[in-house]
């Protein structure tokens, strides 16, 4: 494989936060349209109360601040001189393709709720099925060279329009802007970013979406002055 080719393979368009685009991407690869993923508005009570139960998982489009890279690094140290209980259920994948936060994303809410959300065979099954047992490092590898995912994704990259950008972003451009996913699994809420080094627990979760919610706040109130935050559910499909 020439240079040109294995930066063309590191890099993705991004993918929009945006409901429309993520069901008829993750559709395409064969997701049940028993589901969706749908916006959440606000996150106060009476807002969130608005959201189709259950929710299997809460993706965050967020901005990459110094003041999120300062608290990022410190919990991270943190972790790694404590340690933490993981789940060996929880499906944790790193990324190495700049700009596919989206994917990586949706990954995270799709591959450790299996046992509830139905996926047909197609190129996101076979992802999963190859990828169930292996490390994070690895996955990551078997995602590099996945040729028909980067073609899904590319395609669902260039369909939106997008909220943040003046023009789409070329693929060359890196984007200050990320996604985090959480999900509830075995009586705990975790947070699955592609760009930290392992899946961070919260600890006990009663509620994913209200849970979320409140650590989600904390972002916000890092960067108060930033309004590029987007909050999206995965509900089922009420349409």
């Amino acid at each position: 494989m020439s240079e040109t080719q294995r930066e063309k393979k590191s890099r993705w368009l991004p993918l929009e936060s945006n409901p429309q685009v993520m069901n008829d991407y993750i559709y395409k690869l064969g997701v049940s349209r028993a589901w969706a993923y749908t916006d959440v508005w606000g996150l106060d009570s009476d807002l969130l109360s608005m959201i189709s139960q259950p929710v299997k998982a809460v993706l965050l489009l967020f901005p990459i601040t110094e003041n999120y890279e300062r608290d990022s690094k410190e919990e991270v140290k943190q972790i790694q001189e404590k340690g933490q209980d993981v789940s060996p259920n929880v499906i944790f994948y790193k990324q190495t393709i700049s700009n596919a936060c989206g994917t990586i994303g949706l990954l995270h809410s799709l591959a450790s709720n299996t046992d509830a959300i139905p996926i047909n065979d197609g190129p996101l099954k076979s992802l999963l099925d190859k990828t169930k047992n292996l490390t994070s490092d690895e996955r990551a590898k078997v995602l590099e060279k996945d040729q028909e995912l980067a073609e899904a994704h590319k395609s669902s990259a260039s369909s939106g329009q997008t909220i943040y950008y003046k023009q789409t972003p070329r693929e060359d451009e890196v984007v200050n802007l990320h996604f985090a996913t959480f999900i509830e699994k075995d009586g705990s809420i975790y947070q699955l970013d592609g760009r930290k080094p392992f899946p961070i627990n919260h600890g006990p979760c009663k509620n994913l979406l209200e849970d979320s919610a409140k650590i989600i706040k904390k972002f916000m109130e890092r960067d108060p002055e930033n309004y590029q935050f987007t909050v999206i559910a995965l509900t089922p499909n009420q349409d």
